[in-house]
C-alpha cells in the first residue's frame, strides 16, 4: 500500500498542493484528473520524492523521506511523456536502464536474470523484434512503449504515470493503457496516473481523484466521480453532456 498523508508541496516557496491525502492498494489503477495547472503532476513528483514536501508519503508504512534513492527506485517508477532523446541507445540498452536500481553498474553488469527481465519487458509491449534498433529511429508511439518497458523492467510495486499518452494517436494511447492494465492485474501492482482524456479514464481506471487548485474535490469509483456535479464545477463545463451529445452524433452517422 502507498499512502499520501496531509501533503503540502510546490515550487520556489509557492504552495501548489494543499493537504492532499489518499491511499492506493495492490491491484488498483487510479487516475488523478483536473484542469491544467491544478497540481496533478506535482503530486506524482512528490510521490517519487523528486521535490520537497510537508506531510508524509509511506509505502507499507515506511516513509519515502527515509528511503535511499536506489531503494525507492525498487518500489516506485515514474513514467512521463518523453519527447527528447539525449543518447541514441538501442531499444535493449534503454530498457536495461530500468535495472539500474538492482545492479552495481551499467549494461555490462547485467546478470542472466536481468537480461531475462529486460527481454520479457520488451515482449510485454510488443517490441522484442526491435531490441537492436536505435531509439532515435522509432516513432513516438514506439518510443513511449520503450519507456514503458523500461519502467516494467524496474520491477516497481508502484508505477506513476504523468500523461503517458500525451501527443500519441488514439490507437497508441489505447495500446499503452492496455499494456499497463494487464501488468497491474497480472502482477498485483499499483498504478497512479495523470490523464486528460476522461473517456480513457472511465475505461481503464477503477478509482478517480479529482483535483482543483491543489485540493481534492472528489474521490471514489470512476463512474461515480465522472457522473457527479463536481466534474462540471471543476472544469467549468458540462463534460458529460458534451460527451453524450458527441455520442449521439456518432450514432446518427451509423458508425
Amino acid at each position: 500500500m502507498i499512502e499520501v498523508k496531509n501533503l503540502y508541496t510546490g515550487y520556489d516557496g509557492i504552495e501548489v498542493i494543499h493537504d492532499v491525502s489518499f491511499k492506493a492498494s495492490k491491484g488498483q489503477n487510479i487516475s488523478i484528473i483536473g484542469p491544467n495547472g491544478c497540481g496533478k503532476s506535482t503530486i506524482l513528483k512528490a510521490m517519487a520524492n523528486l521535490i520537497e514536501f510537508k506531510g508524509d508519503i509511506t509505502i507499507d508504512g515506511d516513509s519515502i523521506k527515509k528511503m535511499k534513492r536506489k531503494n525507492l527506485a525498487k518500489k516506485v517508477a515514474l513514467m512521463s511523456q518523453n519527447t527528447d532523446i539525449y543518447f541514441s541507445y538501442t531499444v535493449y540498452q534503454t530498457v536495461s536502464l530500468g535495472r539500474y536500481a538492482h545492479i552495481d553498474g551499467a549494461f555490462s553488469n547485467l546478470s542472466k536474470r536481468d537480461e531475462e527481465i529486460v527481454l520479457n519487458s520488451l515482449k510485454m509491449v510488443g517490441l522484442l523484434e526491435y531490441k537492436d534498433k536505435l531509439i532515435s529511429e522509432l516513432s513516438g508511439g514506439q518510443l513511449q512503449r520503450v519507456y514503458l518497458a523500461r519502467a516494467f523492467s524496474q520491477e516497481p510495486d508502484i508505477l506513476l504515470l504523468d500523461e503517458p499518452t500525451n501527443h500519441l494517436d488514439l490507437k497508441c494511447q489505447i495500446e499503452i493503457l492496455e499494456y499497463i492494465n494487464k501488468w497491474v492485474k497480472e502482477n498485483n501492482k499499483i498504478v497512479i496516473g495523470v490523464l486528460h482524456d476522461l473517456n480513457l479514464v472511465l475505461k481503464f481506471s477503477e478509482k478517480v481523484i479529482l483535483i482543483k487548485n491543489g485540493k481534492i474535490v472528489s474521490t471514489g469509483d470512476s463512474s461515480a466521480v465522472l457522473n457527479s456535479d463536481k466534474l462540471k464545477e471543476v472544469y467549468d463545463i458540462d463534460i458529460r453532456k458534451f460527451m453524450l451529445e458527441a455520442l449521439e452524433r456518432w450514432r446518427g452517422e451509423n458508425l
